[in-house]
């Protein structure tokens, strides 16, 4: 997917000084869902061309126990007599395949071209004080980040490296924090909700679902893979994503699923993303506040903390600001609620590797600062007034406009959430 790279970076006058940059974007390419997967797949998809770490080491690790670099290879045994469901072979599912660690290196490359490179407002070489990274519990973010940080930093990456991540029972990031109210408004008019706005593309579709589910294997009863395309997109769109088939049914190898019908799914799947995020109306951005606002609100005291930072330090001296740049790895459906949030013109289905910037401006003359939000490496344009174009923006505005819905550190979100 688009995002902040050098030879597209809309640069900012030099009567601006960058001063804080956080970035969010989704994971890069992935096997699906193993919910997702058929229960009979033709063909076996094989992950021999990268290896998936998992180890625990002391710290500081000098001086104690070495450890080995352990990870994971997916085997069966001649001795079990069960398949797994979906694809033979040695991936996991989900896991980001080899595919996907490239673009995450080159993720993080174009990044270091622009915010180093371009900009010289990175560090040449990874500081803990000035950069930092943050992750959700699900692994894949964490696959992510290795090729990402690699990307930025090269060799000095390899060093040991925190990533950030927060309790599972409370991560914003996921987000994975209960939010009872929000997933009640949620259900009364999205997936699995009989709310006519959503059930008519459904009920549209009903030709389209037969024909999937005949080639496919799915039975008509099966609700994961008919309350809405989430299922058969992620499926579909991984395959194509890996240069591999579509599917053929199992019997009747003659019998596949067309270029045309996995373009209909795409289609069906970007409407019901604009639909889930924006155009069910006021609920959306009910939903995405409630369901997002801790993570929003993590994200205005940051600007708030840099803003006091670099306000507190004298002309030149920059590096003694604390953190200038925070990354965050996360998900579809948290790129999803930050774009509903700022209620984007233009609601679309994040894809992999889909990325928001937050900058934060200082200008020179009067030592005011701005803020710059990016979608897909270009100025991103909200369908609210009070934001509109956002491009050197008066932080109190867009600051004012989270404290309206989620209060200054969140504290409007108990009530929201019923908590």
């Amino acid at each position: 997917m688009p995002h902040v790279r050098r030879a597209e970076y809309p640069k900012v006058n030099s009567s601006y000084v960058l001063e804080y940059v956080e970035v969010i974007h989704r994971h890069h390419k992935r096997t699906p869902y193993a919910a997702n997967t058929f229960p009979v797949e033709a063909h076996p998809w094989y992950c021999d061309n990268e290896a998936l770490f998992y180890y625990g080491a002391p710290l500081p690790t000098h001086g104690t126990n070495h450890f080995s670099n352990t990870y994971w290879s997916v085997y069966t045994s001649s001795s079990n007599p069960l398949a797994p469901r979906g694809f033979n072979g040695t991936c996991q599912f989900p896991q980001i395949t080899r595919g996907g660690l490239d673009d995450s290196w080159q993720h993080g490359n174009d990044l270091y071209g622009v915010y180093h490179d371009l900009l010289r407002f990175l560090p040449e070489k990874y500081d803990p004080n000035l950069v930092s990274f943050r992750v959700t519990n699900n692994v894949i973010t964490s696959q992510v980040a290795s090729m990402v940080t690699s990307g930025m930093f090269g060799g000095e990456a390899q060093q040991n490296l925190p990533l950030l991540v927060q309790p599972a029972s409370i991560d914003s990031l996921e987000p994975a924090y209960t939010c009872l109210a929000a997933n009640n408004n949620f259900s009364a008019y999205g997936v699995g909700s009989n709310d006519s706005g959503w059930t008519v593309h459904l009920k549209a579709a009903s030709d389209l679902y037969a024909t999937l589910d005949s080639i496919c294997g799915i039975p008509p009863t099966d609700s994961g893979f008919h309350m809405s395309f989430d299922h058969y997109f992620d499926n579909l769109s991984a395959r194509l994503c890996h240069a591999k088939p579509l599917p053929c049914n199992a019997s009747n190898p003659s019998l596949c699923v067309t270029q045309a019908m996995a373009d209909e799914v795409f289609r069906l799947g970007q409407y019901e993303y604009s639909y889930l995020y924006r155009d069910a109306g006021a609920r959306t951005l009910e939903y995405s506040a409630g369901s997002y606002g801790i993570w929003v609100a993590e994200l205005a005291q940051n600007l708030r903390h840099a803003m006091h930072a670099t306000a507190s330090t004298s002309t030149g001296n920059r590096t003694s600001s604390g953190i200038r740049y925070r990354h965050n790895i996360a998900h579809d459906g948290s790129v999803s609620r930050i774009l509903s949030i700022l209620q984007i013109e233009k609601m679309v289905w994040p894809g992999m590797g889909s990325e928001v910037v937050f900058e934060l401006y200082k200008r020179k003359v009067d030592q005011q600062y701005y803020i710059r939000v990016l979608w897909g490496g270009q100025v991103l344009k909200s369908s609210n007034p009070t934001l509109g174009v956002l491009d050197m923006l008066q932080i109190e505005i867009l600051l004012a406009y989270f404290d309206g819905l989620i209060g200054q550190r969140a504290k409007k979100i108990p009530n929201l959430c019923s908590l």
